[in-house]
């Protein structure tokens, strides 16, 4: 259904956008229209193709991401160097530093230390170990990567688990939640935090501080901390619990000894992220270079923890922000909608709704 649903929504996109220039025309209201719309259609027209190949997958995400840019440069939208210098935006550096960083503390134990600390507290009761799970495990992607600290914590929810005689079921789900709503509170806890902020410099608008998201984002993780420790878990399907399942092999030998040097190196960056002492991406990668350094983990290690499906996409979509601007096509889309919408409070919902519409089908 939903592989309907989706190229439906797209051209009902289209539709508003068409409807939206003959509204404009008639009122002759809106922001300056480009005087040659034919470089801004055929940048609308590859970003539905893309959207519809991030929808199928009929190939790879990164592989769709890295043709946006390849696409922009051919139809000469943009020119070549233009569509390929985001793979080096600061922002797309700052997230490179940050997986290392991240992964220093997992490889250094400190994540297994918070889980015990979350199993002990919890005392084998099954609310207990869900809430402090969720306090573990959102805390930890408030500044690491959310996918990569999820796919850590599981080998360390299911021992937990295990001990604790608690079905699996009713944990992994609320902590997948909380991982996600961890990332909001902070600029580097997901990609999109970075990404708006990247659109926030291009535009030449000031960008958001290292907390600035959690304004919003600590409201968004307590309320979801509290939904699945009053009610939620209620909705959870039950499972035999008690069993020491494989994923507690995966855990690999922690260099415990190095890791007063990643803490000591991952509260320094932090540092001088709140307080704009070294700008964003000096600080984390200093950090980087410094966790390799001090041996708490090896080189290899730091180009392997990686997630370039997430640098990929970063890079190459953002190339599609500034052919979006060079264009015209953000003026044909902004006219389009304020056209048909009324008031701030309005654009915002529809500006909303229509992001929440396409991530339930495509990556956010």
């Amino acid at each position: 259904m939903k592989r309907f649903f989706f190229p439906a929504a797209m051209l009902l996109i289209l539709a508003v956008l068409l409807v939206g220039q003959d509204a404009l025309a008639a009122t002759g209201m809106g922001i300056k229209l480009p005087e040659d719309p034919t470089k801004a259609y055929i940048t609308l027209g590859i970003l539905v193709a893309a959207a519809v190949m991030f929808f199928t997958e009929i190939v790879p995400l990164p592989i769709t991401a890295l043709l946006v840019p390849v696409a922009l440069s051919l139809t000469h939208v943009i020119t070549s160097k233009v569509a390929f210098s985001y793979f080096g935006d600061p922002t797309v550096i700052l997230f490179m530093a940050m997986f290392i960083i991240g992964e220093s503390t997992f490889v250094t134990g400190f994540a297994d230390r918070v889980g015990q600390m979350a199993l002990k507290l919890s005392k084998g009761d099954m609310k207990k170990l869900l809430l402090f799970s969720m306090i573990a495990v959102g805390g930890l992607s408030t500044v690491l990567s959310n996918t990569g600290t999820t796919a850590v914590a599981v080998p360390m929810i299911m021992r937990m688990c295990a001990s604790a005689k608690v079905a699996p079921s009713k944990i992994l789900m609320p902590v997948a939640f909380a991982s996600s709503l961890g990332g909001t509170v902070t600029l580097v806890g997901t990609p999109p935090n970075g990404i708006i902020n990247s659109m926030l410099d291009q535009v030449g608008i000031p960008q958001f501080g290292f907390f600035e998201f959690g304004k919003f984002g600590l409201i968004l993780f307590a309320v979801g901390m509290l939904y699945y420790w009053a009610f939620g878990y209620r909705l959870l399907p039950e499972d035999k619990g008690g069993e020491d399942h494989s994923f507690g092999s995966e855990l690999k030998e922690r260099r415990t000894a190095k890791m007063p040097y990643s803490m000591g190196i991952f509260a320094f960056v932090v540092i001088m992220m709140v307080t704009g002492a070294l700008p964003l991406t000096t600080a984390a990668v200093l950090g980087a270079c410094l966790v390799v350094a001090t041996r708490c983990m090896t080189m290899k290690e730091a180009f392997h923890c990686i997630d370039w499906v997430t640098i990929f996409l970063f890079a190459g979509m953002l190339s599609m922000s500034a052919a979006m601007q060079k264009s015209g096509a953000a003026a044909l889309v902004a006219n389009a909608v304020v056209s048909n919408v009324s008031g701030p409070t309005m654009l915002m919902f529809v500006s909303c709704a229509l992001t929440m519409l396409l991530t339930n089908f495509m990556s956010n």
